[in-house]
């Protein structure tokens, strides 16, 4: 990691009023690579962003930071997380809004969507409606951007599992988990809506079971 990402990476923490939150910000933007993934696929375009489980508004922020100034919209259930987020952008990161509201409920919205370990907490036929409405959203040389992870039978998978049972446990996810997706769930639905989707390990040094899904509409 260089000077410049690190120093990046602590001003956003910083800007958090706890030391937890300070602490939970440093190490998922230090060992979450899917910042700096959807970052390569998306600073080129001019489109603004929709995320879908924005959380604490890390992913806006650090957008801001690489100085992609791009209109962000940020949605997340738990109003905690969308308090602090708005407290960290006022006065410091221009042109983001965050909103208190399921995932599900349709944003007024034409753009690049991004939606990081969302689906599932939402069931099968949900997870289905989210993806169409999304797609809706998308314009031509539009992209979605997922990161889930696939059920299937590998130990990651089996790890992942418990990890989300821990974090309902403690409470820092306030919806419990109700179903994972499988890799060809998502792609169908997709491939069925005129997207070409790429898929691919995303687990960096994490030991989870998380895939990048990149949902592209064609020209």
């Amino acid at each position: 990691m260089t000077s410049d990402e690190q120093q990046r990476i602590e001003r956003i923490a910083r800007c958090y009023p706890s030391r937890w939150l300070q602490g939970y910000a440093r190490g998922k933007l230090r060992s979450d690579p899917v910042y700096r993934a959807a970052v390569e696929l998306l600073e080129k375009s001019d489109l603004p962003i929709l995320d879908i489980g924005c959380g604490m508004g890390l992913f806006a922020f650090y957008l801001r930071e690489l100085g992609i100034d791009t209109p962000v919209i940020g949605v997340d259930l738990d109003e905690r997380k969308i308090e602090s987020a708005r407290k960290v952008a006022a006065g410091r990161y221009a042109n983001v809004q965050f909103l208190v509201q399921d995932g599900g409920t349709p944003v007024e919205f034409c753009g690049n969507v991004v939606i990081f370990d969302v689906l599932h907490y939402l069931s099968e036929e949900a997870q289905r409606a989210l993806l169409r409405q999304v797609t809706e959203q998308i314009p031509i040389n539009g992209v979605c951007i997922i990161r889930t992870t696939p059920r299937d039978s590998s130990w990651r998978f089996k790890l992942t599992v418990f990890e989300e049972f821990l974090l309902h446990a403690f409470r820092w996810m306030k919806a419990p988990t109700l179903c994972f997706p499988t890799a060809e769930s998502v792609t169908t639905i997709f491939a069925e809506l005129g997207f070409v989707t790429e898929v691919k390990p995303l687990w960096g040094k994490t030991p989870f079971n998380s895939y990048l899904f990149v949902a592209r509409r064609k020209t």
